[in-house]
């Protein structure tokens, strides 16, 4: 029996997708999906050694117990929390990674494609293009930010998905309220170039070795999320957008992650964001292909 640990809804798509995934009767041995809570991780210091626990408390005993009482572990969202909650449960699941349980994907991955800021700032590192971005604090840096971008660009929370606070920001008098509101809250404003691109993006679906690709519409908004009621179609991606989605995905550390590509006006491929818990609803349908079922077998099945 192999035992499945899931971070996030129970209720969700998701889960019910790759529990069905699961039941498939050609595994080599019994997949057990288990849904675990953020709420019940706990970190223990018994007899010199270390564990993680996220299915249940730790029972005080000398001997050390399996590190997480799961064999692989597929992180999939973190309830909100304060900052001491957040801090801990990330230190939590670098715990358990270090002594030895497979973390889909590893902490340090979803630290930094949890922030897009950051998320760029390393896939720029590594090579790849992206779009000009500048990160600020107050309202006039932001204001400043707006001229420089051309008096046109893309607003979004440093933390968020799925296209939820997201806006283009042309006006100056919409600039000057939208800045002033977000030094009001204390946010990070996060300034983007806005690309003229052909009407769509890509989303790559990155699985281990293997590469899914669609072409998002919003049909009719600039915004293409499928969640916002963009469409989703197969796609058949180059050799390099390819190389950059699989480049991306590694540069931050994801084992599988959901690239956003969009040509600008040269043509050039730009990565917008990695998402390191990426959907595959869309994709899967679009594409007529079991995404859970190529999930479980590459992240139990196949060589690491």
């Amino acid at each position: 029996m192999i035992k499945l640990g899931w971070l996030g809804a129970k209720e969700g798509w998701y889960f019910r997708d790759l529990q069905r995934a699961a039941t498939l009767t050609h595994w080599p041995k019994p997949i057990e999906l288990q849904p675990l809570g953020f709420g019940d991780l706990q970190v223990a210091y018994l007899g010199g050694a270390s564990s993680s626990f996220l299915d249940r408390p730790c029972e005080l005993q000398k001997s050390q117990p399996h590190p997480d009482q799961c064999d692989a572990l597929i992180v999939r969202t973190m309830p909100l929390g304060s900052l001491e909650q957040t801090v801990f449960r990330m230190n939590a699941l670098h715990v358990a990674q270090a002594n030895g349980l497979r973390v889909v994907n590893p902490p340090r991955s979803l630290e930094i494609a949890i922030d897009k800021w950051l998320t760029l700032e390393t896939v720029r590192q590594s090579g790849l293009a992206i779009p000009n971005t500048i990160c600020c604090q107050t309202r006039d840096q932001a204001m400043q930010a707006w001229e420089v971008l051309g008096r046109r660009c893309v607003v979004k929370p440093i933390f968020g998905g799925e296209g939820r606070g997201i806006m283009l920001v042309t006006d100056s008098d919409m600039a000057w309220r939208v800045f002033s509101t977000l030094e009001q809250l204390r946010a990070v404003i996060y300034c983007q170039e806005f690309l003229e691109g052909p009407g769509y993006d890509l989303r790559l679906l990155v699985i281990g070795d293997a590469l899914f690709c669609v072409q998002r519409s919003g049909n009719g908004d600039w915004r293409t999320n499928v969640a916002r009621g963009g469409s989703a179609k197969a796609f058949e991606p180059t050799f390099e957008q390819m190389q950059i989605a699989f480049k991306a995905t590694r540069a931050v550390g994801a084992w599988m992650a959901g690239v956003d590509l969009l040509s600008d006006a040269s043509g050039r491929d730009v990565v917008l964001e990695v998402n390191a818990v990426p959907g595959w609803k869309a994709t899967a349908k679009a594409l007529e292909v079991d995404i859970a079922r190529v999930l479980l077998e590459k992240l139990l099945f196949s060589p690491a």
